[in-house]
């Protein structure tokens, strides 16, 4: 098994996946300890602290910068998508999820005491701090990934 894992690795795609993965267990663990309670959905959902889609975009960046240099046009790619992801989860999907509670808000006024069939999703970007976090992490398991394979 050693061996097809040694012959079939990507240093290019097993540290995002890594990283994000790290990110969303920490995610788990923060809220947690956080908020006194478990909750699996924190496993494999959106927002939260850290952003594990920061965390992954930035592992990407950091083992292209290694893998293909800092001037190559698949590092700038990287770069690019980097931005877009990170400005997404702290701008668009923040604000879709601040919209989404003030819906279930307006829907659990109108619905009196009943409750709900399902609320809407409502953890869905991220705070600017969380993406840094999530962006910090990423880098650094980036750079580990980065010694170990070059």
């Amino acid at each position: 098994m050693s061996e097809f894992i040694r012959e079939n690795y990507n240093e290019v795609l097993v540290p995002p996946i890594v990283s994000f993965i790290v990110a969303q267990l920490l995610k788990y663990v923060i809220y947690a300890l956080q908020f006194k309670v478990f909750r699996k959905e924190r496993l494999t959902g959106a927002g939260g602290m850290p952003s594990s889609h920061s965390s992954g975009v930035c592992t990407l960046m950091v083992v292209m910068a290694y893998a293909e240099g800092l001037s190559s046009p698949l590092f700038a790619v990287s770069v690019i998508l980097g931005l877009i992801v990170m400005y997404d989860a702290a701008g668009v999907r923040r604000a879709a999820g601040k919209h989404a509670q003030e819906i279930n808000k307006l829907l659990r006024h109108k619905a009196g005491e009943s409750k709900l069939e399902k609320d809407l999703k409502e953890f869905l970007g991220h705070t600017p701090l969380e993406v840094i976090c999530g962006a910090i992490l990423g880098i650094a398991i980036g750079f580990m990934f980065a010694l170990w394979n070059y």
